[in-house]
């Protein structure tokens, strides 16, 4: 077995901005090796939830917003950020809701992973939400302007395969994980992300 990598020793650590959506930190840093570098930038920013909402009638739910760092509206997976402390699924189920009006009754944790750990500090949470079902009308935030899409999951694999559609990298990897999921479960309502 081979030996563990050893975490890099912090030097100096400071802040050059902050706000309640991210902290710019820049830290000098020694590695195992001896060598420093200086700065090493780090984005700290809270946890990301994440949902793959499939209706009763087959349809995965998604959101199309303007995204002002990519420069074009997207059509994503129902997202949002761990506001404060509590169950990631809870913020989850919120976000769903705001964001579409729709909820679910059937919630399961598809898995968690790093956002990007090179440079940024937090953690992304997956959720499977089925048979969810229109509740209410959307509850959006002033800074929002969301339109809504129900699209049969079928042919959103086949169009996402066919390199159709543009996702955020961590969306990507949601899908992954439910892809993981359908084949453990054999669950019949994600029969075509097995197709």
């Amino acid at each position: 077995m081979k030996d563990k990598v050893a975490p890099w020793k912090v030097l100096d650590s400071r802040y050059n901005y902050r706000d309640r959506w991210l902290a710019l930190r820049s830290d000098t840093v020694e590695l195992p090796n001896g060598r420093v570098l200086t700065p090493f930038h780090v984005i700290e920013q809270p946890d990301w939830v994440t949902a793959v909402a499939i209706t009763r009638e087959g349809k995965i739910v998604l959101v199309e917003e303007y995204r002002h760092g990519a420069r074009q509206a997207v059509i994503e997976l129902p997202s949002g950020i761990q506001e404060g402390p509590g169950d990631p699924v809870d913020q989850m189920k919120r976000e769903l809701r705001e964001e579409t009006g729709f909820a679910s009754e059937e919630w399961h944790l598809l898995g968690t992973f790093f956002a990007n750990a090179p440079r940024l500090s937090n953690r992304v949470h997956c959720f499977l939400a089925l048979d969810a079902r229109k509740v209410a009308e959307p509850a959006l935030e002033d800074s929002e302007v969301i339109v809504n899409h129900e699209v049969p999951l079928a042919q959103f694999l086949k169009e996402l395969r066919a390199g159709r559609r543009t996702f955020h990298g961590f969306q990507g990897g949601a899908l992954w994980l439910l892809d993981a999921y359908a084949r453990r479960t054999r669950d019949e309502r994600l029969a075509a992300v097995l197709a």
